[in-house]
């Protein structure tokens, strides 16, 4: 399937200040979970240079409805919001995204 037609999972993460490492830490974790839902293509936890506690999460799925409806609708999603989701403040917008122009990154 040609780059273009994938789907871009666009997060700003503002993490709680001190908790870096400890986010980090359970990331590890649970990119596992990610990782093993159908639909997933790849991802990339990103750390912002200029503020500490703040990332980007960027991942790729085959289509928006393997994210909002598969993902987020499974029992994975739980584990994963028990792991990460008390790190945020505040809590993230995701956007989703499809190339327009460009070579891809």
């Amino acid at each position: 399937m040609p780059a273009a037609q994938t789907v871009l999972e666009a997060a700003p993460l503002h993490i709680k200040p001190g908790q870096a490492t400890a986010f980090e830490a359970a990331f590890a974790q649970a990119q596992a979970i990610i990782a093993s839902m159908p639909g997933y293509l790849g991802h990339e936890l990103q750390r912002c240079l200029e503020q500490e506690h703040h990332y980007l999460l960027l991942v790729r799925w085959r289509r928006l409805q393997d994210h909002t409806e598969g993902f987020r609708g499974s029992p994975q999603y739980q584990q994963w919001k028990a792991l990460l989701h008390h790190f945020y403040d505040p809590f993230p917008t995701v956007l989703h995204y499809q190339r327009v122009l460009g070579e891809g990154l």
